[in-house]
């Protein structure tokens, strides 16, 4: 059953930055778009690099290894390496916490 974390309070993820949190399940990435928030693996589905080492700009993330992109609102790859989407996260906000929804027991 999903559950639903804190991982940050709204004002610690600048717009344009990502902040990693870890579960038990999985390593996500936060990414801030313009005040939207969105969760997405860590890990780049070409490689396994770390995603949120890469540059975010506007609705992509880049790898830092191969230069592979991904849309982080839908986790879709948009240009090679990758061919495989990431995984997305649904995201909420309450108040001033970023909450994400991630696999439970």
């Amino acid at each position: 059953m999903p559950t639903l974390v804190t991982v940050a309070k709204t004002g610690e993820i600048a717009p344009g930055k990502v902040q990693v949190i870890e579960t038990p399940t999985a390593r996500i990435a936060v990414c801030n778009v313009g005040g939207t928030f969105y969760a997405i693996d860590d890990l780049c589905t070409h490689d396994g690099g770390s995603l949120d080492q890469g540059e975010l700009v506007g609705q992509e993330i880049e790898c830092p290894r191969h230069g592979a992109r991904f849309n982080v609102t839908t986790g879709k790859p948009q240009c090679l390496p990758a061919v495989v989407p990431v995984k997305t996260y649904p995201v909420r906000v309450v108040g001033d916490e970023v909450q994400v929804e991630v696999a439970g027991d």
